[in-house]
């Protein structure tokens, strides 16, 4: 009876989030793919153009390629650094050490600090120490992409880290007694034991710290502005300023933003597969 009860009633409950999600989620995506095939300054007075948005896109001179070219290069480092970081400092975190939890709280803390306002604190640290030697973050492009690549692992780190030390302590303690008394060294421990027991928890890192660079919007605007000359602009600025500093490219811009939600959707799959074939292996 009590199961019959929860199945007749299960719509009930499930109905506001699903209502919720459609409109908030569902509709506009839906709108917002529909409006890339168009020219429009409002809704109602959208017209459609075909692949027009899509061409100009891909312009030489817009930019769009360059911002994505720069985007994945910084999230390929990121990626690197952040777990590397992030898993060094778990694996001396899970050690018999003083003030473990103190520590691990100031690691995690500037995770909860909003990007606008962790970029700049960046902008006045990096300036700071630049102007001594009399240089500005916004004039190389190379200084700009090191800003954003620490501001990136200063906040990223912390989260992962969280992670990378839930897996290690779940490791079973007589794993890893018996690899020693077998003679293993703290290395080849750590690379025939402990890496694959985390291996899930390392590819969920590596997608979380790759889609949140993909979409790094307010550090990138805080730090950098994508100076100089929009080098280090971001995808998430570029479309920003496609669409709110180009009088008529609002079409281009929803189909720039249709084209990032492509290649971060394309980015999880790959992901998703090949963590899903690692896992079946081990």
């Amino acid at each position: 009876m009590r199961c019959g009860t929860l199945k007749r009633f299960f719509p009930i409950f499930v109905l506001p989030t699903l209502l919720s999600f459609v409109l908030v989620f569902v509709v506009p995506f839906v709108m917002g793919i529909f409006l890339s095939f168009t020219e429009f300054s409002t809704v109602e007075s959208a017209t459609f153009v075909g692949l027009k948005n899509y061409l100009r896109a891909f312009a030489r001179g817009d930019g769009f390629l360059r911002s994505l070219g720069f985007t994945s290069l910084l999230a390929l480092c990121v990626v690197v650094a952040v777990n590397l970081v992030a898993l060094g400092l778990a694996l001396l975190l899970t050690k018999k050490i003083r003030a473990t939890a103190l520590f691990r709280g100031v690691f995690f803390l500037p995770n909860l600090i909003g990007g606008i306002v962790l970029g700049y604190i960046w902008n006045l640290l990096l300036g700071g120490i630049l102007s001594y030697f009399g240089l500005d973050i916004t004039y190389f492009a190379s200084l700009g992409f090191l800003g954003l690549l620490l501001l990136s692992v200063w906040q990223l780190s912390g989260y992962m880290m969280v992670i990378y030390i839930a897996a290690l302590t779940s490791i079973p303690k007589e794993t890893e007694q018996a690899a020693l008394v077998d003679g293993a060294t703290p290395f080849q421990l750590l690379r025939f034991v402990k890496l694959p027991q985390i291996a899930p928890s390392i590819a969920v890192c590596v997608f979380l710290t790759l889609t949140n660079t993909f979409k790094m919007f307010d550090q990138n605007l805080a730090l950098t502005q994508g100076a100089p000359a929009r080098e280090t602009e971001m995808l998430a600025l570029h479309i920003f300023r496609t669409f709110y500093g180009r009088v008529g490219w609002q079409g281009v811009a929803q189909a720039k933003g249709v084209l990032f939600f492509i290649v971060v959707a394309a980015l999880s799959g790959l992901q998703l597969y090949f963590s899903r074939e690692r896992k079946e292996k081990i």
